[in-house]
């Protein structure tokens, strides 16, 4: 069922028609529509069921545990569809096509019907309907990493399950294969392999780099202790680690992983374990801690502890853009991430900031872009559209009929 809602200060740039991509390589893009030209080859890109557009395709997933309701915002269109109810979820992520709705013990799938194709220097934009996949076993805890081929569940015992990205892709979940051992974090899709952590007894964790079929292949020194967060650059994986940061990189296949220190001691309530970042950036945001952000730069090894007001949430695009922090007073906060200064801030945007203090609802957050970012208002059931480029200003404003209290984006 598809149900249009309002959506108030539409940005008529974002309304315009959209452009089919050119061709890559010489060759023409493929047209809309399910089926290729008969009688020649698919064009280069060409996915069936899909149409191929010139520019990314994002849209909102938005869940209410309260209720269980969810929502697709497009931000292309700027219309609003009800998708089916996740009763009992508590927690959404994305691998930026798939919506994957945590529950108590299940996991919700959902095709949001719009993603990227990176073919390294180029990219394919594509949008689809959305569609129900089907429930994954394992809520609390797993954790669902995925690249072009696989996509691999890590259950909150460490055991972990390799779908083959293609039958998701076709609306189904199938049988993962199952790899063996047991893991301390997810594992990760990188490189045509998978880098997973495994750690014997309190020893630190050891990085280990197995194909698809869970054989190892290397073991990257050096170790991670306490290893909690993890995030995909261009520059290859960043685990989080009691000391800091290790990169784990590929070149020509020989995998290495890198120590990035934070260069003092910090106590493990202001360590970076919940990355955030915009797809594609090597700039990182982490909470450093009630008062501060982290911003790790992957492609100079370095780190900056940027003091702030009390931190809900943060995010950045990277490569010049501010960094974003909404803080306690309900206003978003804009920092140069290179002297840590405060460049401007918004009014009070949300009146009430769930999860701040307690923890008990959860916080909102920030999705970001290549030219806007997203704010999620549980309480106002509203989420606003921001110009990090035009000093935070409100481009749109999106009112629901459910409480956004989770919200990715995908698309891009």
């Amino acid at each position: 069922m598809f149900v249009r809602r309002n959506v108030t200060s539409l940005a008529p740039a974002l309304l315009s028609a959209v452009l089919l991509t050119a061709g890559c390589a010489g060759r023409d893009a493929a047209e809309p529509g399910p089926e290729p030209p008969p009688s020649s080859a698919a064009p280069h890109g060409y996915v069936e069921g899909a149409t191929e557009s010139a520019e990314q395709q994002s849209r909102l997933l938005l869940g209410d545990p309260g209720t269980g309701d969810t929502r697709v915002l497009d931000l292309i269109t700027g219309e609003i569809h009800e998708t089916a109810r996740a009763a009992g979820v508590t927690a959404l992520t994305t691998d930026g096509r798939f919506g994957y709705f945590h529950g108590a013990d299940r996991t919700h799938v959902l095709d949001g019907g719009a993603w990227m194709v990176d073919h390294g220097d180029h990219v394919h934009y594509y949008r689809a309907k959305t569609r129900e996949v089907g429930e994954l076993p394992g809520g609390t805890g797993t954790s669902i990493r995925s690249d072009a081929g696989v996509t691999v569940v890590t259950a909150a015992d460490g055991k972990a399950g390799v779908h083959p990205r293609a039958t998701l892709e076709e609306g189904t979940l199938g049988t993962p294969d199952q790899l063996p051992g047991t893991y301390a974090g997810p594992v990760v899709p990188y490189a045509e392999h998978l880098v997973a952590l495994t750690r014997d007894g309190d020893a630190p964790a050891k990085v280990v780099v197995l194909d698809r079929t869970g054989q190892r292949v290397a073991t990257p020194e050096p170790t991670c202790e306490d290893p909690e967060g993890d995030a995909v650059t261009r520059r290859g994986i960043v685990l989080g680690c009691a000391d800091g940061a290790l990169l784990v990189h590929e070149d020509d296949g020989t995998f290495t992983a890198e120590r990035i220190p934070y260069g003092e001691d910090v106590p493990p309530t202001e360590r970076a374990t919940r990355f955030r970042h915009r797809p594609g950036s090597t700039t990182l945001t982490a909470p450093a801690g009630r008062d501060a952000v982290w911003v790790l730069d992957v492609t100079e090894r370095t780190w900056k502890r940027v003091e702030t007001g009390p931190v809900v949430a943060a995010n950045t695009a990277g490569e010049g853009a501010p960094l974003l922090v909404l803080e306690t007073d309900g206003a978003l906060h804009g920092y140069d991430p290179s002297t840590g200064k405060e460049t401007t801030v918004t009014g009070r945007l949300l009146e009430d900031v769930p999860g701040a203090v307690t923890g008990e609802a959860a916080a909102p957050v920030i999705e970001v872009d290549r030219s806007r970012a997203y704010l999620n208002d549980p309480a106002g059931k509203r989420v606003y559209e921001i110009d990090y480029n035009d000093d935070l200003r409100v481009a749109r404003t999106f009112d629901l009929d459910v409480r956004p209290s989770l919200m990715v984006e995908t698309g891009r």
